[in-house]
């Protein structure tokens, strides 16, 4: 079992690192909010004062942490003191120049570093049924197999160095795009006056079928274990789905790839959670379009 250092125990972190314990590995942790350092110290974790203290001695870092800023600011211009020939895994999500930052800064440490972050959701972190999308070397790659394995049930070796971040922003511009159309179908749909679950047993079997309808559906009564049912609570929230579609539109123009209905759906959500709906579930952006009459 490896001594892991982990940086970032918020929603999504946290349950990333109970998983790794309860897998034997040791957890050395960190976080800048106080309630997050008592949380872990409360679940056995082995909270410590400071980001160095975490990594010192650790074979396997692992940040989980809210934008490439953060990354960089930690891990690059931290100041911290990394074990020779280290793995460095970053798991957030974040832009893809501060992730070829972060790759180039640490290669010249000598150190191992992957990109991976994940989709799932807090419920997919807490029961350790994660997809991490990584890039990096395959040597690299292998010796983070078990590390991923006890948080992930999907890991998937995306490519070189910035693959998994790529990959990331690529598919959550997808759902969001998906999960806007879903969205106004089934509003026309009651607006024209069909019943949504017959129109959803029709769209569910039909060529409109997709993830966005069938697993998380944003119209209470379709899909028991969406967020609907749960006034939109719990889930990805709008405002991380916003975050994701302003780096697919960014990674779009630095590509120079059009990205027409990415840049669309980021105005969208841009306006959703203007209006405070930033913290419920990005399944919630149906509302923006009223009710139905």
């Amino acid at each position: 079992m490896a001594v892991i250092g982990f940086i970032g125990l918020g929603n999504m972190g946290f349950p990333m690192a109970c998983r790794l314990k309860e897998a034997g590995h040791a957890v050395r942790c960190f976080d800048v909010s106080a309630g997050s350092i008592e949380r872990a110290r409360g679940a056995g974790l082995q909270p410590q004062a400071s980001a160095a203290e975490a990594v010192a001695g650790a074979e396997v870092v692992i940040t989980m942490l809210p934008s490439g800023r953060h990354v960089l600011d930690v891990l690059v211009e931290g100041g911290l003191h990394f074990e020779p020939g280290a793995l460095v895994i970053d798991c957030s999500t974040i832009d893809i120049d501060a992730c070829a930052a972060f790759h180039a800064a640490l290669a010249k440490q000598g150190l191992a570093t992957l990109d991976a972050p994940v989709s799932g959701g807090v419920g997919g972190a807490a029961a350790g049924t994660l997809t991490f999308m990584v890039g990096g070397t395959e040597s690299a790659f292998a010796r983070a197999g078990d590390v991923l394995r006890a948080m992930g049930k999907n890991i998937i070796h995306a490519g070189t160095a910035g693959a998994g971040q790529a990959a990331k922003i690529c598919n959550n511009m997808l759902a969001g795009i998906s999960m806007l159309a879903v969205s106004e179908a089934l509003h026309l749909a009651k607006r024209l006056g069909l019943d949504p679950k017959k129109f959803f047993d029709i769209a569910s079997t039909s060529s409109g079928q997709c993830w966005a309808l069938t697993s998380y559906a944003p119209e209470p009564g379709l899909v028991p274990a969406a967020p609907a049912n749960r006034g939109y609570e719990g889930g990805f929230a709008s405002e991380l789905m916003l975050k994701d579609l302003r780096l697919a539109e960014q990674a779009a123009i630095g590509s120079r790839s059009p990205a027409l209905l990415g840049a669309a759906a980021a105005s969208v959500y841009a306006m959703h959670c203007a209006a405070g709906k930033g913290r419920l579930d990005f399944s919630s952006i149906i509302q923006i379009l009223g009710a139905p009459a």
